[in-house]
């Protein structure tokens, strides 16, 4: 799941846009931008957030730095807990060509000291969008941790199956792949009427309407 492998698989299966939401972290989005400009496919910037009450949250930019500057408060906010390689994986961000250029250290998949209202306001500060994450999984999911899904500015939420089994009220749903293997990517998608091909005319078309 390299961001060179992401991108070509995205193109290959004729998507116009694509995000990359490593888990907690996003330094791999410069090097998924280079990957993205080369196949023709717009880059979208994304951080799979894991919020203080360990649900997953989607964190979406149309402006690399921004995604950038929320990733380095992101990581400065997970506890001290190593990451195990042996046991699961290596940690590394890589350029458009595989080169490893770091690794981290700190366990990805933890809980970041950050509760839903600090995230929400710290995203929007961003210009970011706010989407709470296949909300109808079992697991790290809102109403999985919660019990409900309480009332948010939410810009969107994400399910894996329509209709949604979780009561959505106003908002809008979209469907992503969730894609861990480069194999699911496209498997599920949204499709978006946007003017222009910019990532910012992208992500504004998944704004909820008023």
């Amino acid at each position: 799941m390299s961001p060179s492998v992401i991108a070509k698989k995205a193109a290959g299966a004729g998507m116009d846009a694509a995000a990359i939401s490593d888990h907690n972290t996003a330094l791999n989005c410069r090097s998924f931008e280079v990957c993205c400009r080369k196949e023709g496919v717009t880059p979208i910037y994304g951080i799979e957030v894991t919020s203080l009450e360990e649900a997953h949250i989607l964190c979406l930019f149309s402006d690399l730095d921004a995604a950038e500057d929320l990733g380095r408060i992101i990581y400065d906010k997970l506890p001290d807990i190593p990451n195990n390689p042996e046991k699961f994986g290596d940690q590394i961000w890589v350029d458009e060509d595989e080169n490893i250029l770091g690794e981290l250290e700190k366990y990805l998949i933890s809980a970041a000291e950050l509760s839903l209202d600090q995230l929400i306001e710290l995203v929007h500060d961003r210009d970011g969008l706010f989407i709470p994450a296949h909300i109808d999984k079992p697991v790290f999911s809102i109403p999985s941790q919660l019990g409900f899904l309480p009332p948010m500015d939410y810009d969107a939420l994400e399910t894996t199956v329509l209709p949604c089994p979780v009561e959505t009220g106003k908002y809008r749903l979209i469907q992503n792949s969730d894609a861990h293997y480069p194999d699911d990517i496209a498997k599920r998608f949204t499709i978006l009427e946007a003017a222009g091909s910019s990532g910012s005319a992208i992500l504004k078309s998944v704004k909820t309407p008023e």
